[in-house]
């Protein structure tokens, strides 16, 4: 078959040399996992990655130069993250759940004061909303611009913080968990 002659080719001819490749790459991203489709509204509708929290926290506890507290939730909590960051001279670490509600909620925990704490969680906007006692331990609450709520408790040695923009109830579970959890043995000095 002898070819177009150049000056009568057009995006149509384009489109269709297109479509064979954006196949193929379908089928590699398919075959290799690389890709995954999720329907619903809710995150608990979708497939949640899985994060060791406790692995993850006694990691913490060995490095971090604060006490870490690993927090004993319902077991229809999925844990699915863990990260550390750093917030003023000193690191955080941050775990989360999706709760039954498919709603995600974080815990962090650090030494850095509560001035450089809240604007990390819920950036320069936030503002105070009171103070709770959950446990026995006061909780400052904060919220953003966003819908997000952060509760602030100062334990000594570390500030921890809970972030949602879940209902109260699960950030209620969650402080009064890490509340009246015992810090984790650590090798720090």
């Amino acid at each position: 078959m002898a070819q177009k002659p150049r000056i009568l080719q057009d995006g149509r001819d384009l489109v269709w040399s297109l479509i064979p490749l954006l196949v193929i790459a379908l089928i590699v991203a398919g075959v290799s996992g690389s890709c995954s489709w999720g329907f619903g509204n809710s995150a608990t509708e979708q497939k949640i990655p899985s994060f060791n929290v406790s692995a993850g926290l006694h990691a913490d506890a060995e490095s971090m130069p604060f006490p870490i507290r690993e927090p004993k939730l319902p077991a229809n909590w999925k844990a699915n993250s863990g990260s550390t960051q750093e917030i003023g001279a000193t690191l955080s670490s941050n775990v989360g759940w999706i709760t039954p509600n498919g709603v995600y909620i974080q815990l962090t925990q650090t030494a850095a004061t509560e001035e450089q704490l809240v604007p990390k969680l819920l950036g320069d906007g936030a503002s105070g909303g009171g103070v709770r006692e959950i446990s026995g331990q006061r909780w400052v609450t904060y919220s953003g611009d966003d819908h997000r709520k952060a509760w602030i408790a100062d334990m000594g040695d570390v500030r921890v913080g809970v972030v949602s923009r879940g209902e109260d109830s699960d950030m209620q579970t969650l402080a009064k968990a890490v509340t009246e959890a015992e810090p984790l043995p650590s090798k720090r000095p």
